[in-house]
């Protein structure tokens, strides 16, 4: 019989297990989200932004986003490496805090994130796989549509929850990396899609919870950091980066933490990953 996912329960072993190794979490989503959004946001070229037309002239749509299309092919071109690097060392980072939290050998930071430097290969597989797959999926749907409009709706339709049904069964891939200790690929996401079973709608619920609420925090913040600009442009900027980095930060070890839990639950590990890391 399936496990039954409490959702209750999920957050509460999360918020154990992000108190209790309070202090390395800090520090490895510091290290590996934190400093890279911040770098990113004050020393990366500014994605470009659609232009506004001088008062009083009609702007041509097409025009204008054939132009800011033009613009952001230009400026991917130029900061791609930057998010391929960034991409990287925050999967490195993800995967040893999953170890950090719910290794019951007690790793050490090096340890843990010397695990996720070896897990890479894995990780980036399995991602590959699910962009090729999805990928295919979209190719086959795009060939129903292009039968009639109306062909093309349901199949647009039908995609969309495909895709979000497809990514609630594999949320587990990295937990099973990074926890399991799984470094074969196809092996990680069967087993992702097998510990999800009977729970795609209460994870989706749940994750949807979070980022909602995770929405409503970023546009409380992002009100604030709109007010720091009135003191200066560069204090504006600077705010904006520092800010958008604990965001993102915090964001991170949230979900890693639930991600953490719900792993737990569904493999029917015994408790204990909310232990210290250290004494």
């Amino acid at each position: 019989m399936a496990i039954k996912l409490d959702m209750g329960r999920a957050w509460n072993d999360a918020v154990a297990m992000l108190s209790a190794n309070r202090q390395v979490v800090a520090v490895v989503a510091g290290v590996f989200f934190l400093l890279p959004n911040v770098a990113m946001s004050l020393f990366a070229p500014q994605a470009p932004a659609a232009a506004t037309p001088p008062p009083g002239v009609q702007a041509n749509p097409d025009q204008v986003m054939a132009q800011l299309s033009a613009e952001m092919g230009a400026w991917f071109q130029d900061v791609w490496w930057m998010f391929l690097l960034i991409g990287l060392a925050q999967a490195i980072g993800t995967i040893g805090l999953l170890a950090l939290l719910t290794d019951r050998s007690r790793p050490t930071v090096g340890e843990a994130l010397g695990f996720g430097l070896r897990a890479l290969p894995t990780y980036i597989a399995t991602q590959l796989i699910i962009v090729f797959g999805y990928l295919a999926l979209a190719m086959v749907f795009l060939l129903l549509a292009s039968a009639s409009p109306v062909a093309a709706g349901i199949a647009g339709l039908i995609l969309l929850v495909g895709l979000v049904y497809a990514m609630i069964k594999l949320i587990l891939v990295t937990p099973v990396i990074g926890i399991e200790r799984e470094m074969n690929p196809l092996t990680a996401l069967k087993r992702s899609w097998r510990l999800t079973k009977s729970n795609s709608l209460r994870i989706f619920g749940f994750i949807l919870l979070l980022i909602v609420a995770f929405l409503v925090i970023s546009l409380v913040a992002g009100m604030v950091f709109a007010a720091a600009s009135l003191l200066g442009e560069e204090v504006g900027l600077i705010v904006s980066a520092v800010g958008g980095g604990v965001l993102t930060m915090g964001l991170v070890a949230v979900m890693v933490a639930v991600l953490a839990a719900i792993h737990r639950q569904l493999s029917g590990a015994v408790p204990g990953g909310a232990t210290a890391v250290f004494d």
